[in-house]
């Protein structure tokens, strides 16, 4: 059975997701392909938003 998402994900979360190093996510978010937003030093990425990255991949891919 499939957990929901959280609203919001952590970067570790994100690297699990996709499977990617922390330097490849902050690269992504640097590049803002993967929108964020802090709170206090807390780095966070919309569900909705990690969402939207994976499929414009899966469009690009096709």
């Amino acid at each position: 059975m499939n957990t929901p998402l959280p609203e919001t994900l952590t970067v570790p979360e994100v690297m699990t997701a996709l499977r990617l190093s922390r330097s490849k996510v902050y690269d992504l978010i640097r590049t803002r392909q993967l929108p964020s937003f802090t709170v206090g030093r807390a780095r966070r990425i919309p569900a909705a938003e990690l969402t939207t990255y994976m499929n414009k991949r899966i469009e690009e891919n096709h």
